[in-house]
């Protein structure tokens, strides 16, 4: 049988999902330059597939260009079509960034940490996910029989992370009925968002060849337990040099670290819209399920919005300690989490803010999310107009198609797409 080898360029929008087009390989020297055409209505695509709404119309037109450093070329041996693809920006035909481009928003929010503060972020997303391979067995969280029972996948996967080039770090079972969890190692600003998108998308190419799936969506059961994406991130100097640590303060925080934070905290109920963007994040957060209820700060705390995370006795404390946003899963796009963050972090430095004795409740709803991020005017500045109008319309837009349908029903539309 005949075959030619194709490649393509990706991007991950506001439903979460990578999406782009693809071409003979052959032709890939002269679109690492040019890149494809691409459709601003493209980015309101919904998680379900039918666009609800659209400020864009059908017109307009738009390149994507692929990022060298982002290639993923992975060969599973088993005599499928290989993972090849590259991870890009969204541009106008003159090259200026489009508006709704998610990495330009992510390397905007980068380049005013630096601006700002001085400071590079390095960070690494935690995945949760489940496993459609394995049988669910009572009693099995954390167990060896779990871990077991998923047979050659952590292989699989493993391997397709490093080749993908990225660090695999840890693979475990989780709490939930064939639930997983895998961390890999972390990296600075945008090649961290860069790495989630590619090891979601390695994990489900490594299902799909041993013929299951790996879902991402928020939760599957709403009497279940939820798949959260954590966020870990910590803070470099133009020397190099950690910074988030404090020997002398009461949590061990910096004082800029504190600041970061407390924006944070402080925009916490509009950044659930971009970080947990589906209907049933909300069923995930909610009391009794490892899951965050108020905007928090805690020390050793799954149960926060923010945990500060343990460091390993006897090592250098000061390169080892970070912060986990834990309001996250594996509906929002990696770009858009890490962005929302980094902007309120941001505007927390700049306010001198505090963090809060006691945070107020999350949403409990994505309605109620999605209000509180219309209202929040700093976040119609990071994001701009463009993109702030339009992802308020791609979720609402969302949210009603959901209408009539009870909490398992929408368990199962979202586990179907994630």
């Amino acid at each position: 049988m005949h075959r030619e080898p194709l490649v393509m360029i990706c991007t991950c929008e506001m439903s979460g999902r990578v999406r782009g087009k693809g071409f003979p390989v052959r032709e890939l020297p002269g679109r690492m330059t040019k890149g494809v055409g691409w459709v601003p209505t493209n980015a309101m695509i919904s998680a379900f597939s039918p666009i609800y709404a659209t400020p864009f119309g059908t017109g307009g037109d738009l390149v994507l260009v692929p990022d060298p450093a982002t290639e993923v070329d992975v060969d599973f041996a088993d005599g499928s079509a290989k993972e090849h693809f590259f991870l890009g920006d969204l541009r106008h035909l003159d090259g200026r960034p489009w508006e709704l481009c998610p990495r330009d928003f992510l390397r905007r929010a980068l380049a005013a940490l630096k601006q700002e503060a001085g400071l590079t972020l390095l960070a690494a997303f935690e995945h949760e996910f489940t496993y459609t391979g394995v049988d669910e067995v009572p009693g099995n969280p954390y167990s060896l029989d779990a871990f077991r029972r998923q047979g050659i996948f952590a292989e699989v996967f493993t391997a397709a992370l490093r080749a993908a080039g990225t660090v695999p770090d840890s693979f475990m079972a989780e709490y939930g009925a064939r639930q997983y969890e895998f961390t890999i190692d972390p990296a600075e600003g945008l090649r961290a968002a860069d790495q989630a998108v590619i090891a979601r998308e390695m994990a489900r190419a490594s299902a799909l060849r041993l013929g299951h799936r790996a879902i991402f969506a928020p939760i599957l059961d709403p009497a279940g337990v939820g798949n959260g994406v954590h966020i870990h991130f910590s803070f470099r100097n133009e020397a190099g040099e950690p910074v988030m640590h404090d020997k002398a303060d009461p949590m061990g925080m910096s004082a800029v670290a504190r600041h970061f934070v407390a924006g944070i905290l402080h925009h916490q109920r509009a950044l659930c819209a971009l970080t947990a963007p589906a209907a049933v994040s909300y069923i995930r957060l909610r009391p009794n399920r490892w899951a965050p209820t108020h905007a928090n700060l805690e020390q050793q705390d799954r149960g926060a919005a923010l945990r500060i995370c343990p460091v390993a006795p006897g090592g250098d404390i000061a390169h080892q300690f970070n912060v986990e946003y834990r309001v996250a899963d594996g509906a929002a796009s990696p770009y858009l989490a890490l962005a929302a963050v980094v902007w309120a972090g941001i505007d927390g430095i700049r306010q001198g803010r505090a963090i809060p004795t006691e945070g107020p409740a999350l949403p409990a709803t994505l309605g109620e999310a999605l209000d509180a991020l219309a209202a929040c005017a700093e976040a119609r500045d990071w994001m701009g107009e463009t993109h702030h109008a339009a992802y308020l319309m791609h979720k609402r837009g969302e949210l009603d198609s959901l209408a009539g349908l009870d909490e398992a029903e929408q368990c199962a539309r979202y586990a179907a797409t994630y």
